[in-house]
């Protein structure tokens, strides 16, 4: 009954799914809020033996790229999200409402691009803390913004290839 009744409505579209951004956004916070009070800069939780919780500080953008700039990039990067953001919450209102995994994929994304853009306007940077390694290779630190992100860009992927199963 939802679906037949969201779509009813010109224009709406799949916008209840920003409830998700919202919640993502929500999780991200809180979760380097709780960072920031227990922990110190490169202090480490060991969680299992290939997990720590460890607050580092990113500048720059993906994998710490530009981290090393002199901070024109906080203003590029703060930008391109708010563009994306804006960009993707647009792309939300037109999706039909039946389109849940491409829905759930771009609420997604919006959730993790609103949560980073928050820390750079707030911090300058980006509080990173999930910390996943094996033996001494260490995979680059990264948060719940990131991580709803990935798994958004994951289910992006899922619904190119459903579409093309179904064929269209």
């Amino acid at each position: 009954m939802g679906a037949s009744v969201n779509s009813a409505i010109p224009g709406r579209g799949s916008l209840p799914y920003l409830v998700l951004s919202v919640a993502v956004v929500a999780l991200d916070q809180l979760t380097k809020f709780l960072i920031e009070r227990h922990l110190a800069m490169f202090e480490s939780v060991s969680v299992l033996p290939v997990l720590e919780i460890t607050r580092l500080h990113n500048t720059g953008a993906a994998f710490s790229f530009l981290a090393d700039e002199a901070g024109w990039q906080r203003w590029l990067f703060t930008v391109l999200a708010i563009i994306v953001s804006i960009v993707l919450a647009l792309w939300l209102r037109r999706i039909p409402a039946h389109a849940r995994v491409l829905a759930t994929a771009v609420a997604l994304i919006l959730g993790g691009a609103v949560g980073n853009v928050i820390d750079r306007l707030r911090l300058g940077h980006v509080i990173d803390f999930i910390y996943a390694h094996w033996d001494r290779h260490y995979f680059p630190a990264f948060n719940v913004a990131d991580s709803a992100i990935c798994v958004g860009a994951g289910l992006l992927l899922l619904d190119t290839w459903l579409s093309g199963r179904r064929g269209g």
